[in-house]
């Protein structure tokens, strides 16, 4: 059974993330599957897409499916990791992504989140970084993700304290675009996407391929990414990394040793 749908309706593609059993924890086969229907879309000419759950789904994603993280001695987010790809396909991608969302948002999912083009959320949005709490080192990508969206300081809370964005909290600082009800969530996702597909939708992928260049317009010093792997390599070699997966999977609290 597939984990991820997905449907052209005149020029608004929809993908649906339709995993309930593991709350649309981003698994290998999530990802691909989000990947393969991204890809179509693209192929059949989408000039939009919607990002969402399943009807009902009380949590978008779970994020990172733990299960699969590897365990120590590689990189639990290197280049070609399934969470990294997806976001790189979402950034690549010449359509506008709306990320429409009705349930609380967990650890990498809250990147996919970020990384989509506009997000639109019900008061039922709740969005959570969870590495900490299960020792997972995050890569310098996403963290500058967070950084420019959020600004240094909330993006640390957020990592530091792994503890909840409410939905209005989230609408003050910028991570959603608008805040509606739970009521009026799809229509209004519907209507801003249709409103997008009336625009050029080649004057719409050369803006948003500048964005995503300009964005990276300010590069870092070689130094200084080698430092940020080294920092990262102790971690998710250690004892805590270890500690942070198995504690998951036995469903009960980590005891971190910082070692």
């Amino acid at each position: 059974m597939p984990f991820v749908r997905h449907h052209l309706d005149g020029f608004v593609g929809t993908v649906t993330l339709d995993h309930p059993e593991h709350r649309n924890a981003l698994s290998d086969t999530l990802i691909s599957e989000l990947i393969d229907a991204m890809e179509e879309l693209r192929e059949r000419k989408a000039r939009v897409m919607v990002l969402r759950a399943h009807e009902g789904a009380k949590v978008w994603s779970a994020g990172h499916d733990v299960r699969e993280l590897p365990m120590p001695g590689r990189d639990p987010l290197g280049y070609d990791d399934p969470l990294v790809r997806v976001l790189r396909e979402i950034q690549h991608l010449p359509m506008p992504v709306l990320a429409m969302i009705d349930g609380s948002v967990w650890g990498g999912a809250c990147d996919v989140a970020l990384t989509c083009d506009i997000l639109i959320g019900s008061e039922k949005a709740q969005f959570t970084m969870t590495p900490a709490k299960i020792g997972v080192p995050y890569n310098p990508s996403g963290l500058l993700r967070f950084m420019n969206i959020l600004g240094v300081n909330l993006a640390k809370e957020m990592f530091f304290t792994a503890q909840s964005l409410s939905a209005e909290r989230a609408h003050a600082v910028g991570i959603l675009n608008h805040l509606v009800p739970s009521t009026e969530l799809e229509a209004f996702t519907y209507e801003l996407a249709e409103r997008i597909t009336r625009n050029s939708p080649l004057s719409i992928a050369a803006t948003k391929e500048s964005f995503r260049l300009l964005g990276n317009a300010s590069p870092l010093p070689p130094n200084m990414f080698e430092r940020i792997q080294g920092l990262r390599r102790a971690v998710y070699d250690s004892g805590d990394y270890k500690e942070g997966i198995q504690s998951f999977l036995e469903r009960r609290p980590p005891v971190f040793k910082g070692e």
